[in-house]
């Protein structure tokens, strides 16, 4: 696995939030039809906001179930990372997000494919031998390298650590 430690400082992801059911499987036709519903000047209006790391467009997983289970509820949330000081437009949901330490995990192939694949080998491979486990907080997808129809991508999977 791909994977870096990274120490980041206190930052806010903004954007569109919606409340969606967990899928383990395939694309999320909830998040699909979410992120479809906003217009094509959104996604540049949130592209030119963001100003902190991970960068780009991102997929943000919050307030997920302890278990993970399948259909369970989940924020997700389509937007940007911003510094505390950016000020926000009216009519964005902000999730505060605390200094600390995170697993940045590339995956690169067939989307969402690879991607799925990652959560699950983070647990039964990496998790496990590295003294690390999850802590509470958002779990981020950055996609900085897709196809032009999202049947491959790059991606970075970033999932909030603690000491073990």
């Amino acid at each position: 696995m791909d994977t870096r430690i990274v120490d980041h400082p206190a930052f806010r992801l903004v954007g569109h939030a919606a409340r969606v059911p967990l899928i383990h499987r395939g694309i999320n036709p909830y998040i699909q039809q979410h992120i479809a519903a906003l217009p094509a000047e959104e996604h540049l209006r949130l592209k030119a906001l963001g100003n902190a790391e991970p960068s780009g467009l991102l997929a943000v997983s919050d307030d997920l179930d302890a278990d993970y289970g399948e259909g369970s509820e989940l924020t997700y949330l389509h937007g940007v990372a911003v510094s505390p000081s950016t000020p926000i437009p009216g009519g964005l949901d902000i999730i505060e997000v605390p200094a600390g330490t995170w697993v940045v995990i590339r995956t690169a192939g067939p989307h969402p494919q690879t991607l799925q694949n990652a959560w699950a080998m983070a647990a039964a491979e990496w998790f496990p031998f590295n003294p690390w486990r999850l802590r509470r907080g958002p779990e981020i997808v950055a996609v900085p390298d897709p196809a032009n129809d999202f049947s491959t991508a790059t991606c970075d999977l970033w999932l909030p650590i603690e000491p073990a």
